[in-house]
């Protein structure tokens, strides 16, 4: 294939071809589910946020905090960077810290798939894996089991004069995802779009896509998705901590990033119903996502099926299935 000789004349590479992994993040494609939604009265989008670099839609948070903390002065060069997480920011942080030149510690519960935190390791950084809190479940992640995993991320980033990323609390989470995902989302579906709902981890895709899509048009609806027996969003009481939805659900009320955020409802989904949802992308869009993908085409399932019969909905696919192949999620 012949390509741009003058381009590569000045530069030494064709034109189009991106300075860095970075660079990579973002503008990830929408397409329509079809075969899922089949004899259902409506239409449902998703946004494919596994297609980034990392695998997640995480890619984009790590990216907005590492550039925002290095442009303010927060991160010096060289300095490392200590997060908790489940997983995702912790491999977005990862290829961020990779590409500039900052060590990266990741600090996860054991509870997490073991995909995850290999996956943080093969990209250069540190993994720290806490022991789960007494009487979890091997593979599922409680709120229990984050709050050790938070108290060893705040003793490493202590000892080491690190800066501590913070995706539970640093603006730059919802930033991202109200100046990329959310707009994204507009212009792809070309603003005729009903609804959004997103499963809860840290809300700050939620939150930022939210406030991007009701800038534009109040009138969409937007939706946090739970996990059924630890929706204390939706103001119940957490009867089951210990559900297999990675990624989210620790029980945490008060969010940082929800605060005063325009939702129009709360949706509950059961472990089951993520499963088969999540494998009904894979058999029947050829999709191949995780466990959160899973309870948000199951949210947007049932306002199909229910109160938003014959509206268009928005959900992303957060993460990819490769990450979940140790889980029951494909047994």
């Amino acid at each position: 294939m012949k390509v741009n000789d003058s381009a590569i004349a000045r530069t030494g590479v064709a034109v189009g071809v991106l300075p860095s992994a970075l660079d990579a993040i973002g503008d990830t494609p929408m397409v329509r589910l079809d075969r899922v939604t089949d004899g259902v009265d409506g239409t449902l989008l998703a946004k494919l946020e596994y297609l980034n670099p990392g695998g997640s839609k995480k890619d984009r948070v790590a990216k907005r905090i590492i550039q925002a903390a290095e442009e303010t002065g927060a991160l010096r060069p060289g300095q490392p960077v200590v997060e908790l997480t489940s997983g995702n920011t912790g491999a977005g942080l990862a290829i961020a810290c990779a590409v500039t030149g900052h060590p990266f510690v990741a600090v996860l519960s054991r509870g997490s798939s073991t995909e995850r935190a290999r996956m943080i390791a093969a990209l250069g950084a540190e993994v720290v894996l806490v022991d789960q809190a007494p009487g979890s479940v091997a593979g599922r992640v409680s709120g229990a089991d984050l709050a050790l995993v938070e108290k060893q991320a705040r003793l490493i980033t202590q000892s080491r004069g690190a800066f501590r990323s913070d995706q539970f609390e640093n603006h730059h989470n919802v930033e991202a995802h109200y100046t990329g995902t959310g707009p994204e989302i507009w212009a792809q579906t070309g603003g005729r779009l009903d609804a959004f709902a997103d499963f809860v981890g840290t809300g700050g895709c939620l939150a930022g896509v939210t406030r991007a899509l009701k800038e534009r048009d109040p009138a969409i609806r937007c939706f946090a998705v739970e996990p059924e027996g630890a929706a204390v969003l939706a103001g119940h009481e957490v009867f089951e901590s210990h559900h297999p939805i990675q990624g989210g659900g620790f029980g945490r009320a008060d969010l940082t990033h929800l605060r005063d955020v325009p939702l129009d409802g709360y949706l509950q989904v059961t472990g089951d119903e993520a499963r088969r949802a999540s494998r009904l992308l894979a058999t029947r869009e050829g999709i191949f996502a995780g466990f959160s993908a899973g309870a948000n085409v199951a949210a947007a399932l049932h306002l199909l099926q229910h109160e938003l019969a014959g509206a268009t909905v928005a959900v992303v696919i957060p993460d990819s299935g490769l990450k979940y192949l140790s889980t029951d999620l494909w047994e």
